[in-house]
C-alpha cells in the first residue's frame, strides 16, 4: 500500500469455544480486526503486514457500527520484522495509509 490507498477489511468472529471457555479464531489475514472476547479488546492485522504482525487497539478509541464494522481513532502505527511499519486509519471497515 501507498500513501491514499486503501483496502476493505474483514472483520473476523469466533470460531469456536474450547473445553475451557476461550474463544477461538482462525488466524488473521492482512486487513482483518476482529473483538478478543476473551480479553474484550480489538485487534487487528493491518494491510500488507507480514505473518504474525498485528497486534491490540487497546490505546485507541474503537467505535462499532451496525453493520458490524469499526472505525478506529486515532491513527494506528504498527511496526513488526524487517522493517514493516503502516501508518493510517481504519474506518468502517476500510483502511485508509497515510
Amino acid at each position: 500500500m501507498a500513501a491514499g490507498d486503501q483496502t476493505q477489511g474483514r472483520r473476523m468472529y469466533e470460531t469456536h469455544t474450547d473445553e475451557f471457555g476461550h474463544k477461538w479464531y482462525p488466524f488473521p489475514n492482512e486487513g482483518d480486526y476482529w473483538l478478543a472476547e476473551n480479553v474484550n479488546e480489538w485487534h487487528a492485522r493491518v494491510p500488507g503486514a507480514p505473518p504474525g504482525v498485528g497486534g491490540s487497539l487497546a490505546n485507541h478509541q474503537v467505535v462499532e457500527h451496525e453493520d458490524g464494522t469499526i472505525t478506529v481513532s486515532p491513527s494506528i502505527l504498527m511496526a513488526g520484522g524487517n522493517g514493516f511499519t503502516w501508518h493510517g486509519f481504519l474506518e468502517r471497515g476500510v483502511w485508509r495509509e497515510v
